[in-house]
């Protein structure tokens, strides 16, 4: 019953746009296995209401943001009907009515072509399993105060999941692929507000690759049989290649990306 209050308050969070107490204040006794539990009741809590589970998101890949949150393994959560949006010609206006305290993460996300085989650390036949991949920024949100969680709060918080923006996807052919696993690594990748610089990353800080994102996602899954296993066709984001900085109506930002074969996507951002 704890873990359906929780989830319950969880969810009342996310629909009024407001802030709850973590499970670190509450007491001991809430590590990961309790916060996918929580996790997996919303997700039924979600469903039931009529929402559809079209994906997932990998978060906390890149490792140098770790120490700023207290994060100590990637988290992962699904991706909503009414949470994934597609950018005309890479460019879309975003409302952040209903947000808490924002960010914007700049990554990459595929479309399975097929399930993803569990414990396989190649990049190359992780991409055999891809449809194709894309530019994307995820708006993250947190609803504990100043970003102040445990672990585990972070992966019951919706892995902090609130929208995920992509961009046109560059289609994978197989015979590209020994090209684009170096590509993948090495890509490099700007993020701007304003015309302004703000951040830098590269393909290699999502867990070395970002086709080991993935590799994490299917083999966390083979140990988390309240879950459904990855299915054609969903759409997965695999982790913040910069920073994740705080966003605000009337900001535009945009990002790019040199060496990979897809254009970055021009974000706006309002409050109505």
């Amino acid at each position: 019953m704890h873990r359906q209050r929780l989830a319950a308050e969880l969810l009342d969070a996310l629909d009024h746009g407001k802030l709850i107490p973590s499970q670190a204040e509450r007491g001991p006794g809430n590590g990961w296995d309790e916060g996918y539990q929580v996790a997996a009741e919303i997700v039924k809590l979600r469903r039931a209401r009529g929402e559809m589970t079209l994906g997932r998101k990998i978060g906390f890949t890149n490792r140098n943001i770790w120490a700023q949150y207290g994060a100590t393994s990637p988290i992962w959560a699904h991706v909503y009907d009414d949470t994934l949006i597609y950018a005309e010609n890479n460019a879309a206006t975003l409302f952040l009515t209903g947000s808490v305290q924002p960010r914007i993460e700049p990554e990459i996300a595929f479309k399975l072509r097929a399930p993803p085989p569990a414990g396989c650390n190649d990049p190359a036949v992780m991409l055999e399993s891809l449809a194709w991949l894309a530019p994307s920024f995820e708006i993250v949100d947190c609803h504990f105060a100043d970003w102040k969680f445990n672990p585990a709060d972070a992966a019951a918080d919706f892995s902090l999941h609130w929208r995920l923006v992509i961009g046109t996807p560059h289609e994978i052919r197989k015979a590209e692929i020994p090209a684009l696993v170096t590509q993948l690594r090495d890509c490099k990748i700007t993020l701007s507000k304003d015309g302004e610089v703000m951040d830098r990353g590269t393909g290699a800080n999502a867990l070395g690759h970002p086709a080991l994102a993935l590799a994490f996602l299917v083999d966390i899954l083979a140990r988390q049989p309240q879950f459904d296993r990855l299915a054609v066709g969903e759409v997965i984001t695999t982790g913040t290649l910069t920073a994740a900085l705080p966003v605000k109506p009337g900001e535009n930002w945009v990002s790019h990306y040199a060496g990979l074969p897809v254009a970055g996507i021009r974000l706006s951002f309002s409050s109505y």
